[in-house]
């Protein structure tokens, strides 16, 4: 959460002349509300279930940039997926995740003591981050053209 994912992804995909797509509008639009609803309505094992769907769907559909929603990383199946592709970890702090988001607003699994919980999260993510990644990029203190040239970089891709 707030990494720049959305943006970077946008960037990188018109710098590389393809498409960009991203999971978590993918489970708006077919859903036709807010992945905080969904949260709310059906429970986090339903959107867990929505989320598996619309990452198998897009890697099979999808030849461009794609954003996954942060806890997508947590399905075996979705990291095994996403094995041997140019996979990218935007990593950032808390801090730094504090001044891009607020934490919290409209974000689900932040809604009591966000801190903590963000670092509960990331301590479980991480891990699962790291190993699926090709490479991983800090954004920390990074605009997102910065971001996205690293990524750029450290992929050994070019501007088309």
């Amino acid at each position: 959460m707030g990494s720049g994912k959305s943006t970077v992804g946008e960037l990188l995909a018109r710098r590389l002349g393809v498409g960009y797509r991203d999971t978590d509008a993918d489970i708006v639009a077919a859903e036709g509300r807010e992945i905080s609803d969904i949260f709310v309505d059906d429970g986090e094992p339903r959107f867990r279930e929505l989320e598996r769907a619309a990452v198998r769907a897009a890697v099979a559909e999808h030849t461009g940039v794609l954003a996954l929603g942060g806890g997508a990383i947590l399905d075996e199946s979705t990291r095994t997926l996403l094995g041997g592709l140019p996979v990218v970890y935007l990593s950032l702090e808390l801090e730094e995740a504090v001044r891009r988001t607020g934490l919290g607003q409209a974000r689900p699994l932040l809604a009591v003591n966000p801190r903590r919980q963000w670092r509960e999260q990331m301590d479980a993510r991480r891990p699962l981050y790291t190993d699926v990644a090709r490479v991983v990029v800090a954004t920390d203190e990074r605009t997102p053209d910065e971001v996205a040239q690293a990524v750029l970089d450290a992929l050994e891709l070019k501007d088309a």
